[in-house]
């Protein structure tokens, strides 16, 4: 059995998102540890972006009339789309940044979409089992005064379930820039609930997300 695993943090010393799928990816490596793990991390290691519009225009063409630069574009959808395909189970580890979705995961997206396996109803990946953690540094929950400006999880979740098929369940944690940005320090205590909480719920999932795959395997 196979995970891949995609961090997203930009600031992976300091990344939230990553301590909550180290979490997860250790109670996955525990129900199956002699089983690999793929990793990406498009926050430090970032896709180029010009490289989506190239792959696009090379899927067209047959292979000899494309330009190096289409080519190579082309060969990188390829292996994102191969780094899916050939595991069994998934980990998404991607933060709100600027109230969006981060360029880095909408680079990887873009690119791998243009792989001709990739299509929506995810055909290739259907039903595999995943699991998304985002967190945010504020909240952006039901009844916040800042509500509704979450719009990364809704269209990760939407890429993730309807686009590529998975069977997809999430950790969210938020506020965690409550002890950063002095002026969130009246949350503190809402704060610290929330993380007790999200840390539970990675330990829940990983353990959930290693047996989902274990079933679908069987």
């Amino acid at each position: 059995m196979t995970l891949f695993r995609l961090d997203a943090s930009i600031f992976p010393d300091q990344s939230v998102s990553r301590e909550l799928a180290d979490i997860v990816e250790a109670e996955w490596t525990a129900a199956h540890p002699d089983e690999h793990v793929i990793r990406r991390h498009i926050g430090t290691s970032p896709l180029p972006s010009t490289a989506w519009a190239e792959a696009v225009v090379g899927q067209q063409l047959p292979e000899d009339a494309r330009t190096p630069a289409q080519q190579a574009a082309v060969e990188l959808a390829t292996t994102l789309a191969d780094e899916l395909i050939t595991a069994d189970t998934f980990l998404f580890a991607v933060p709100l940044y600027n109230y969006g979705v981060s360029q880095h995961i909408k680079t990887w997206f873009d690119i791998l979409y243009t792989d001709l396996r990739i299509n929506e109803g995810g055909s290739e990946l259907r039903d595999r089992p995943a699991l998304l953690v985002t967190v945010t540094g504020g909240n952006y929950g039901p009844g916040s005064p800042k509500e509704g400006w979450d719009h990364s999880s809704s269209w990760l979740q939407r890429v993730l379930v309807d686009v590529l098929g998975f069977d997809l369940a999430t950790v969210h944690r938020r506020f965690t820039l409550v002890g950063v940005n002095p002026a969130l320090d009246a949350f503190k205590d809402m704060a610290d609930g929330m993380r007790v909480e999200a840390v539970r719920a990675a330990e829940i999932e990983g353990r959930r997300l290693a047996e989902r795959g274990a079933r679908k395997a069987a």
